[in-house]
């Protein structure tokens, strides 16, 4: 790898293929599989609708992990989808795509997931309430001090993690492999005795909520809810691309990469759909309509706390600990590498093209970016900006794989260890899906979509000021 002053470490290609797998399903199961259910039960109102709506949305997630795996066998280099986009189009739309990671789809995903973590465990030991007088204070339209010992416990949250990071790539990969076996083993925990319980029912499977209109639910109607419904489903897979950030710390990347995209994003699906299966079987989706419209509750702690009773409340919050916590640790090792691949390229605050001489990690990227975090719990706007970030990825995510097409034409001689399977169906296919969603978000949530093109254009002063440095 590359070394800008003579002073500094370079990045290590130490990450096997186990390790890979395991970073991206730390990157992914977050928060999603535990809250999203309660949105989607009410666009669809049957069971069988919200199941075939994770299948649908994992298997779209699944052909652009195929199409993203093509391009990445031939550019993997670390910072992922920069280096594609610089390679295939040009750098201008590289810095577009970097620094939408920096304002909202990273360090948003970052906020949010610290965020919930700290909710988890603030209901299980309680923190001191935030005064009136302090909740009150207005900054910009803002309220930086409401819900402060939250806020707190999240920040604290991001530069431990942060620190932990910098430590070592070593250190953050061992973390996720231990939080990672006790999800798994944890999940597991759940869906057996979920299955198994006497409380649980196929009928709750069958069974259509009461305000299910089949006669309604059809055509155009059922698109869009299903549309709907996978935009929250695609919030719970956001994350499978983001391994691409540390392709050149993997060893043989051209190989493991594509692999780890597959293999990781098939284990993903299998365990939303088995989640997601157990939660229909215990309780009637009439139960996770109203938590969602009550906004008081996590569909997945009622499930757990319905067939287990009040030690499964503990467990199901041990587990969001357990997730939340390894989620944001991965996110903010694999999302430092990002931005130190654009500082290298000179597109980013000159500071983070710097690798600590003892650690090899992107040390100053890694403080970069928890500081901007930090601001976003503090203003309280992730949740907003959250809405907006599944509309900005998928056009990145559409550019990646119509990549593809180009580079099959611009470089068809150049070696593929991996050629998409399907093509060019497959590719096809995830591209007009990125174009139905963009649409169908412009239309029925043009203030969230409109809002996010405008955090993509605030990028626009600053590329122009970096390029005319370069």
């Amino acid at each position: 790898m590359q070394k800008s002053s003579e002073n500094q470490g370079q990045l290590v290609r130490s990450i096997g293929l186990t390790s890979a797998i395991v970073l991206i399903i730390s990157s992914v199961i977050g928060t999603g599989v535990f809250k999203k259910i309660a949105a989607m039960s009410a666009e669809l109102q049957s069971p069988v609708l919200v199941l075939i709506a994770w299948l649908l949305a994992g298997l779209i997630t699944l052909a652009g992990a195929l199409s993203n795996a093509e391009v990445a066998s031939m550019l993997a280099d670390s910072g992922g989808e920069f280096v594609y986009f610089r390679k295939i189009y040009n750098r201008f739309f590289a810095f577009l795509f970097g620094w939408t990671n920096f304002a909202v789809i990273r360090t948003a995903s970052i906020a949010s997931i610290a965020y919930v973590f700290a909710q988890s465990l603030n209901s299980l030991v309680l923190f001191p309430e935030t005064s009136k007088e302090l909740a009150n204070i207005s900054l910009f339209g803002l309220h930086p001090f409401d819900n402060l010992s939250v806020k707190l416990v999240a920040i604290s949250l991001i530069l431990f993690q942060t620190y932990f990071n910098y430590k070592g790539l070593k250190l953050g990969e061992n973390l996720s492999r231990v939080l990672t076996t006790l999800m798994f083993a944890t999940m597991l925990i759940i869906i057996v005795l979920g299955l198994s319980s006497s409380v649980g029912s196929l009928e709750h499977i069958t069974t259509n909520s009461v305000k299910y209109d089949p006669n309604t639910m059809t055509g155009s109607v059922l698109f869009k809810a299903l549309a709907l419904a996978c935009l929250s489903a695609f919030w719970g897979y956001e994350g499978w691309a983001s391994v691409g950030f540390i392709g050149g710390e993997m060893k043989n990347p051209q190989r493991n990469l594509p692999l780890t995209l597959v293999i990781g994003t098939l284990i993903v699906i299998g365990t939303y759909l088995m989640m997601n299966f157990v939660y229909l079987y215990i309780l009637p989706i009439d139960e996770f309509i109203n938590i969602h419209e009550s906004k008081n509750g996590i569909a997945a702690v009622a499930v757990v706390n319905k067939f287990l009773g009040s030690w499964g409340g503990l467990l199901i919050s041990c587990l969001i600990l357990i997730t939340s916590f390894n989620c944001s640790s991965t996110t903010i090792l694999l999302a430092s590498r990002l931005f130190y691949a654009m500082a290298r390229d000179k597109m980013f605050f000159k500071s983070a093209d710097y690798i600590h001489p003892e650690y090899n990690t992107p040390s100053k990227a890694l403080f970069i970016q928890a500081i901007w975090v930090c601001l976003l719990v503090l203003s309280g706007t992730f949740d907003q900006l959250t809405d907006m970030l599944i509309f900005a990825a998928f056009i990145f995510y559409g550019a990646t794989t119509f990549g593809v097409f180009v580079l099959r034409k611009t470089m068809p001689d150049t070696p593929r260890p991996y050629r998409v399977i399907g093509y060019p169906v497959v590719p096809a296919i995830f591209i007009l899906f990125c174009i139905a969603l963009i649409i169908n978000t412009l239309i029925e949530k043009p203030g969230e979509a409109l809002s996010g093109l405008g955090l993509m254009a605030t990028g626009l002063p600053f590329y122009f000021y970096w390029n005319s440095k370069k």
